[in-house]
């Protein structure tokens, strides 16, 4: 029997994140497809009606990626996927925050907001929950999962006024990671890091989607080609030093994140402690507001501790303030 299994889609790019990751790790691991035919036996191990779900003998079933490689990673050190400074394990991890919270908000929106991406993600969504046994009805039943996936825009901060937003950081955010797997395998040098396994997931979603596929495969050809090889990675070398990764690793930072993703995760965080139903930021000057999600205030105060802890860190510190980031990370408590 498997040491792992995993309940999961194709089409889910949380459940992706961690397959890639049991893959990397070498550990063995079943998959299930989530499907109509599976639903009871999903439903006997979860808390909530979303995928992944990790089983395991060690462990209590987990639906959280990021939870499931923190764990998986505490069981099997090797081979790592913590980078050696641990300035860029800290970095890493908000990354990999910034891929689950900012960049799924973008991979969402490009695949359920518009035609003909909605459609043909409908037409796999189908295939995929009736196991190839599609139903006669296929075209009303594409149609109704297309509807509902729409509805769920809103909830999860895909507002019309927006979306100009979403669209402007995604056609930032990939020529800058281009540029920087240029000259780097993985975001850290020769081994993945969570970062990876999380910007990876999204993006290669969009590489399912007509519209973010053809962007992606017309102006970031390192890109496309990273996320090809995360879906099975391998370790090739050691981690790089901060120093060495700045050049091409700041940018990302001080173009896109600190203009995005932090602002908006900050705030949702003290909206999120003053009980307040919705979030309003502004990002590069004009405004963002969107429902108040429990879940990124959650992860985004996990990672502003993993930054406070290493606030004796000099290159990090230093690497925060020349992105313009170290404001979001500041204890209010000082």
């Amino acid at each position: 029997m498997s040491d792992y299994r995993l309940f999961g889609a194709e089409t889910s790019p949380y459940s992706m994140k961690v397959r890639a990751f049991l893959k990397y790790k070498g550990v063995d691991f079943e998959w299930i497809g989530r499907s109509s035919e599976k639903e009871q036996e999903f439903q006997s191990h979860a808390k909530a009606p979303t995928v992944p779900l990790l089983v395991s003998s060690a462990r209590a079933p987990n639906q959280d990626s990021t939870d499931i490689l923190a764990a998986v990673e505490s069981d099997h050190a090797e081979p790592s996927c913590v980078p050696d400074d641990p300035a860029c394990a800290v970095l890493a991890l908000l990354l990999e925050d910034y891929g689950d919270e900012w960049l799924n908000k973008i991979m969402f929106r490009e695949r359920w907001g518009q035609k003909p991406d909605r459609d043909e993600a409908a037409e796999r969504t189908m295939e995929q929950l009736f196991d190839g046994n599609l139903p006669r009805a296929k075209k009303k039943t594409r149609d109704q999962i297309a509807k509902r996936m729409r509805d769920r825009l809103a909830l999860i901060g895909i507002e019309r006024k927006n979306e100009k937003a979403l669209k402007t950081s995604f056609e930032r955010f990939v020529p800058l990671l281009n540029a920087h797997l240029e000259n780097n395998l993985f975001i850290f040098g020769g081994r993945p890091s969570v970062a990876d396994f999380s910007i990876a997931a999204q993006l290669s979603q969009m590489l399912m989607d007509p519209t973010p596929g053809a962007f992606l495969r017309d102006k970031a050809p390192f890109v496309t080609a990273w996320c090809e090889l995360m879906d099975a990675p391998k370790a090739s070398d050691g981690f790089k030093s901060l120093e060495e990764l700045s050049p091409t690793l700041l940018p990302l930072f001080t173009e896109e994140l600190s203009n995005t993703y932090l602002p908006w995760a900050k705030e949702t965080l003290e909206a999120d402690i003053a009980k307040q139903d919705r979030v309003s930021v502004k990002l590069e000057g004009k405004p963002f507001e969107q429902v108040t999600q429990r879940y990124t205030a959650t992860s985004f105060k996990s990672v502003q501790k993993a930054v406070r802890r290493l606030s004796d860190n000099e290159s990090l510190t230093s690497f925060l303030k020349s992105a313009g980031a170290d404001v979001y990370f500041q204890n209010p408590n000082k």
